[in-house]
């Protein structure tokens, strides 16, 4: 079966809403981890820390590493109106477009106060084919640019099944512990439960480790919508990878080694890549690759992720990884065992 066939409630499950995650694991590396053996079919259950025995001298890890952005800042209108904006991706001029709540009696020209210090304005510069507003710092308030103002007021923009407000704690929690470049909305999860400790074991082993850099956004939460999968369009998300991991990938693969995709987003930018020649090149920009069950992988020999939303373009690309039947019937043990879903909650290995 191919994504042409497939229709949105092949990607369903049910889902106790207490075994959505509400916070990490106490430690990073100590959340559950769920193996699965493509080959076998066959299922185990681990803790994360036991990764390193799946792994071997030669492998190589791909991890993204995104910063997240504390994107979500409150503001007043004039009228003295709450507003929330999620500043979702910057522009290569410094600008910021956002999406705005409510937007009602809002757009281009209207100036508005950061909450906790008005002194601090912003305005609405203009307004994005896809609805988004552009955002910059406005000239009589001090603000300096849109990131100094959200590294100083913004908060984490944690996703709404966390129903909690976003904490101080958060800063620190919701990035990875290799987290470089600033622009992200969201965390790659997956990454979530390493620490330095398991990186110094897997250097040890013999386990090799490549950056790339996808700035995580809407398009990868994006809900779809349309009955038919395929008819799905990707919101576009930056991404770079440089010279320097394609050719340390490709002496991995020459050599015998396993590529290991950290995250769903690792899994995109090492297969955009690829996708002209089958040859990983270096290569940056934006891509929409939508991987749906059929798509024939030429990079990732296994994939550590998070457990994802049903219904999702995460759900679906694991499902091209696997096969749908095995990943569903994963899904319904992790339900029965009660592992921990989606951001702070536990991994699944794919090998």
């Amino acid at each position: 079966m191919n994504g042409d066939d497939l229709r949105l409630n092949d990607f369903d499950y049910e889902l106790p809403d207490e075994l959505i995650a509400q916070q990490p694991a106490a430690r990073r590396d100590e959340s559950r981890l769920m193996v699965i053996d493509r080959a076998s079919g066959s299922i185990s259950h681990r803790m994360f820390t036991d990764l390193p025995s799946y792994l071997r001298s030669g492998d190589r890890l791909v991890i993204n590493d995104t910063r997240v952005v504390p994107a979500r800042l409150f503001c007043v209108k004039k009228t003295g109106a709450r507003i929330e904006l999620l500043f979702v991706e910057r522009q290569d001029d410094g600008t910021w477009s956002a999406m705005i709540r409510p937007r009602r009696r809002i757009g281009p020209g209207a100036v508005l106060s950061v909450e906790q210090d008005p002194a601090v304005t912003l305005v609405i510069t203009g307004r994005q084919v896809d609805g988004n507003d552009v955002i910059e710092p406005g000239e009589d308030g001090g603000a300096g640019s849109i990131d100094d103002v959200l590294e100083k007021y913004g908060t984490m923009p944690l996703p709404p099944y966390i129903r909690r407000s976003a904490d101080a704690a958060d800063r620190e929690r919701y990035q990875t512990v290799y987290a470089r470049q600033p622009g992200a909305i969201a965390a790659p999860t997956a990454g979530l439960h390493f620490s330095d400790g398991l990186f110094n074991r897997l250097a040890a082993d013999g386990v090799g480790v490549s950056r790339v850099t996808l700035h995580v956004g809407i398009g990868t939460f994006r809900p779809v919508k349309t009955e038919r999968i395929a008819d799905h369009v990707m919101h576009a998300e930056r991404y770079l990878l440089s010279a320097e991991t394609a050719a340390g990938i490709r002496a991995t693969r020459q050599a015998g080694g396993r590529i290991v995709a950290v995250g769903t987003t690792s899994v995109r930018v090492l297969e955009q890549c690829s996708a002209a020649t089958g040859r990983l090149e270096p290569c940056a920009g934006k891509t929409r690759l939508f991987i749906l069950p059929g798509y024939r992988f030429r990079c990732v020999d296994a994939l550590l992720t998070n457990f994802h939303l049903p219904k999702s373009t995460l759900l679906m690309l694991v499902s091209a990884f696997a096969g749908r039947e095995l990943v569903m019937n994963a899904y319904r043990e992790a339900v029965r065992e009660k592992y921990r879903f989606f951001s702070y909650g536990d991994a699944m290995l794919i090998i």
